[in-house]
């Protein structure tokens, strides 16, 4: 099966303890497939990924930044996984957005969120590494380190398959 070529801009967004936001969701085509995910999703054909990571942003937590407010990327990636029968090859960029508490709001949800997330969630560092559930990026407690330890950082290259 040919890989769906996809661009996406997923938010690091993490609270004043530290925590960071992950939502709760599952493969509609094998629902026994859980796994926890960050914020952001699939680009518009042409959208900047600093524009499409504020509109997901806004969408699936409620808050509100411009793409100048985020800034650049903090880190870059290439995924494949299948979502839904079909297998995707996505390239996508994080970019981090640290504030003192956030109350999520899901309300711009659209069909395919509502059908296929069931929760979210605030993680520590600790917890993701202690946790025997799926997450994604695998690489998330390092890159969470990495960026908060330091208070930022240039993007790097990163490569992972679910």
């Amino acid at each position: 099966m040919d890989a769906i070529p996809r661009r996406a801009a997923r938010v690091l967004l993490v609270d004043g303890a530290g925590r960071v936001l992950m939502f709760h969701g599952f493969d509609p085509a094998r629902p026994a497939h859980s796994y926890w995910f960050t914020v952001g999703g699939g680009l518009e054909p042409d959208e900047p990924a600093a524009a499409g990571a504020a509109r997901e942003l806004a969408e699936e937590t409620g808050l509100r930044m411009t793409a100048a407010q985020l800034g650049s990327p903090i880190w870059r990636e290439v995924t494949e996984f299948p979502f839904d029968g079909r297998w995707y090859r996505q390239e996508q960029e994080f970019f981090l957005v640290q504030v003192p508490a956030w109350e999520v709001v899901t309300d711009g949800f659209d069909a395919v969120e509502r059908g296929s997330i069931d929760g979210y969630r605030w993680w520590t560092i600790s917890e993701l590494e202690s946790t025997t559930e799926r997450f994604y990026p695998v690489e998330l407690p390092d890159l969470l380190r990495r960026v908060l330890g330091a208070g930022g950082g240039k993007p790097v290259e990163g490569g992972a398959r679910c």
